[in-house]
């Protein structure tokens, strides 16, 4: 299942990794791609929705269900 978000507040390469990082904790995940450009992730896996989010915004980013597959 992919999990698509927006994440806002990323502004250089340090917040996307810091992201990516982030999404790539939460249990269940098995990818991240983050794009800087767009402000957008995209989590492969089974992982709970909220604690995806919870995972950004922990970091200081703002995150929001883009759509779900």
């Amino acid at each position: 299942m992919n999990t698509e978000l927006n994440i806002s507040g990323m502004t250089c390469g340090h917040c996307q990794t810091a992201v990516t990082k982030a999404l790539q904790s939460v249990p269940g995940v098995q990818a991240v791609q983050v794009d800087l450009a767009t402000g957008q992730a995209t989590v492969e896996g089974q992982a709970d929705l909220s604690a995806l989010l919870a995972a950004v915004t922990e970091e200081g980013y703002g995150a929001q269900v883009r759509q779900s597959q």
